[in-house]
């Protein structure tokens, strides 16, 4: 039982005892427990939403000298704009926004996204916002191409 819950809180980056309570509810079935926890992730971004970003980081990525995103994600604070969900979130958007070529940041939220065609880019947000604890909002980016 303790491999299955340190397999999940790896994947979904909950705590031990969500964990522990969602296999509980889920009858031991991992991908309903992973579904649930998932799903109470997305509730606690919500509740997270209106919540001021003040701090935040600025992400830059060239695709083969040809294509130039810069976004800037914006945090709470400056120690979780500093850690690596978040800083592998706006690599990720990045990439995203240079293969994608959404317009404006509303356009990119409802985007599927590149790497995951199953959830679309605001729901990749939240995960990582029921990761961090934080609200975390894309501001604003700029894509340029040669």
């Amino acid at each position: 039982m303790m491999t299955v819950i340190q397999k999940l809180r790896e994947e979904t980056g909950a705590g031990v005892m969500d964990c522990k309570k969602a296999l509980e509810e889920a009858g031991g079935d991992y991908i309903l427990a992973k579904q649930l926890i998932e799903k109470q992730g997305l509730a606690k971004a919500a509740k997270k939403a209106e919540r001021e970003t003040g701090a935040g980081l600025l992400e830059s990525y060239i695709h083969n000298g040809r294509v130039g995103v810069l976004l800037e994600l914006r945090t709470e604070t400056d120690f979780v704009g500093r850690s690596e969900p978040v800083k592998a979130l706006a690599h990720n958007l990045a990439l995203h926004i240079a293969a994608m070529g959404p317009e404006t940041v509303e356009d990119l939220l409802k985007q599927p996204y590149v790497k995951d065609e199953s959830k679309n880019v605001e729901e990749l947000i939240k995960g990582v916002i029921a990761v961090v604890g934080e609200n975390l909002k894309v501001a604003r980016f700029a894509r340029y191409q040669i």
